[in-house]
């Protein structure tokens, strides 16, 4: 088993099996990673893992859609998209706190940072 910390709710820690995808260990612990997914907003599960990103599965092409290269090195990934190898603690911007995410006719033309877009993590 493994141990992850949601860090934005209040710390809480949850043990799951190996290779468990980290949102729904969210879903099923109430671990607080917010998510819309299913109401078609598609990168709202968006987290940054703090401590054990080592312990993550490799970044698949659907996140490269929302993320940037400069996201991954800071540790943020999709929870949807994220598979736990081992001991991980992760934390997010509450979707109350977020600018509004684009419209799909407003996705990055070429050449824009998906970062300058609205209802992206702030840069470090």
């Amino acid at each position: 088993m493994i141990e992850i910390t949601f860090v934005t709710n209040g710390g809480k820690v949850v043990s799951a099996p190996e290779n468990s995808n980290l949102l729904r260990v969210s879903l099923r612990e109430k671990g607080g990673i917010p998510f819309k997914c299913g109401g078609g907003l598609c990168g709202t599960c968006r987290c940054r893992i703090e401590t054990g990103v080592e312990h993550t599965d490799a970044i698949k092409p659907k996140e490269r859609k929302h993320l940037t290269d400069d996201e991954f090195a800071q540790g943020w990934r999709m929870a949807c998209q994220t598979f736990l190898h081992g001991d991980v603690s992760v934390s997010w911007v509450p979707l109350a706190q977020r600018a509004p995410l684009p419209s799909r006719s407003e996705a990055a033309p070429p050449g824009r940072d998906a970062s300058q877009l609205p209802g992206a993590p702030a840069p470090d």
